[in-house]
């Protein structure tokens, strides 16, 4: 029974956690909401008030899924305690059978004479003691079956009650989730409605997105350049090293025969008789060797024949979907991808825009070396290299770090500067040593 009640103290502490993520959610839709009322109506605000209803839909959807999640939590609850409850019906059933059963038997041989003859009929005073102790635990066996019977009526009372305070919490849940359904429709009218304003200020949002899609290319050919570059010098260490290795191979070599030589003549050997000592050898840096030791189903790239390299690489693919976000608060307003608006307003993101206050510090999701500070218009953006994967922060206001700068987890590497409607926003990119961009969604932890 003590597994039982164990196994049901767990969906509390769930439920508490449901209960807290839903009034942090309902706070931030609360928040969003007055926002979008202070700029109903502003014209120079249009997208703004597209990026809000837009975060407004995903914290309601989120919402949602809260309610649904706490609503599989009482189903199965629900579940659990009718299971027991039957359980427990089939059980006092038996029980009340089996103490019946006892008191017949009890009945049946009330009498003192009948106990005495019972007594009295021992053969030795040994099976006297035996039998008086079997009629003693006969007695304490039919009270234990009555405590056990109380115990059962009244955990069956218990179980009862979490059944009806369960349907209860999911009637209120479903209606919840109804009333959720209803303003999740609300919110997508009102994302629909910033759509129009959006149409009909085409012209100055048209030019507004021409000038950050210039943005995305020249932010493109700066990020493939200094890659490119890393990997070029990446690939000249590593032909120097090995040349280096080389070298020191033929002079140990060289070293070896002469004291071979010496040897020889020293002890008198020569021809077939001399003694050639073989040289050291000396091992050749080569990222496949270390592949090989690591983890032999991976390819590794040139940025990664320094252990150090080696080393971020993996750390980092070990905590994908669990990075650290790179600024502490914030929604994601543009995902990863082609995003369209209307056929002439379309977004293409090779990662995320993040909402974030003006000002905001915005961190390093892993440990890596910049490779970049640099300007693009009016925005500083920041390269980090961690191995073989590279990190872009975009669309900062100013920059904390300096080109080849360590940085780990949580080094601030600038703030989030203000977007072109006033609102601070932070662009964050992922991608490989082969230009490859990845959705940075599926590399940091869920929130």
């Amino acid at each position: 029974m003590l597994g039982f009640q164990l196994a049901f103290a767990q969906p509390q502490s769930s439920k508490d956690d449901l209960q807290k993520q839903k009034q942090q959610i309902q706070k931030e839709i609360d928040d969003l909401h007055q926002s979008l009322n202070s700029i109903h109506g502003d014209k120079t605000k249009v997208m703004a008030a597209y990026r809000l209803a837009m975060r407004k839909i995903n914290a309601r959807e989120r919402m949602i899924s809260n309610i649904n999640r706490d609503i599989r939590r009482l189903d199965e609850n629900i579940f659990q305690n009718e299971r027991e409850i039957y359980r427990l019906k089939k059980e006092l059933d038996t029980l009340k059978i089996q103490y019946a059963q006892s008191l017949v038997f009890a009945y049946k041989n009330r009498s003192n004479y009948g106990y005495l003859n019972f007594l009295f009929s021992s053969t030795s005073f040994d099976d006297a003691m035996k039998r008086m102790a079997y009629l003693k635990s006969y007695r304490q066996f039919r009270e234990t079956q009555a405590q056990t019977i109380v115990k059962t009526q009244n955990l069956l009372l218990h179980r009862s009650e979490d059944l009806s305070l369960n349907r209860k919490d999911m009637s209120v849940a479903l209606q919840t989730q109804n009333n959720q359904m209803k303003s999740l429709e609300e919110d997508k009218k009102d994302k629909d409605q910033a759509v129009q304003h959006l149409k009909e200020q085409e012209k100055e949002v048209s030019a507004q997105l021409k000038k950050r899609e210039k943005q995305r290319q020249d932010l493109n050919k700066a990020i493939d350049l200094a890659i490119k570059k890393e990997i070029q010098e990446a690939e000249k260490r590593e032909k120097l090293a090995r040349q280096k290795a080389a070298e020191e191979k033929k002079r140990l070599d060289a070293a070896a025969k002469a004291q071979a030589a010496a040897d020889n003549k020293k002890t008198g050997l020569n021809g077939a008789n001399a003694v050639t000592k073989p040289a050291t050898a000396v091992p050749e840096p080569s990222s496949k060797g270390m592949a090989t030791a690591s983890n032999a189903n991976r390819s590794y790239s040139s940025l990664e024949s320094t252990p150090e390299g080696l080393t971020e690489s993996i750390e980092i693919e070990k905590k994908k979907g669990h990075l650290p976000w790179p600024v502490s608060s914030g929604d994601i307003i543009h995902r990863y991808g082609r995003e369209v608006i209307s056929s002439s307003m379309i977004f293409n993101n090779d990662g995320i825009v993040i909402s974030t206050p003006v000002g905001t510090s915005v961190k390093s999701v892993a440990d890596g070396e910049v490779i970049s500070v640099n300007d693009l218009d009016e925005y500083k953006y920041v390269l980090i290299r961690h191995g073989r994967y590279f990190t872009t922060y975009n669309r900062l206001s100013s920059t904390d770090v300096v080109k080849g700068q360590k940085v780990n987890a949580g080094t601030i590497v600038g703030k989030a500067a203000s977007d072109f409607d006033g609102s601070g926003a932070v662009e964050f990119r992922i991608m490989d040593s082969h230009g490859n961009y990845f959705n940075p969604e599926h590399w940091l932890k869920p929130r």
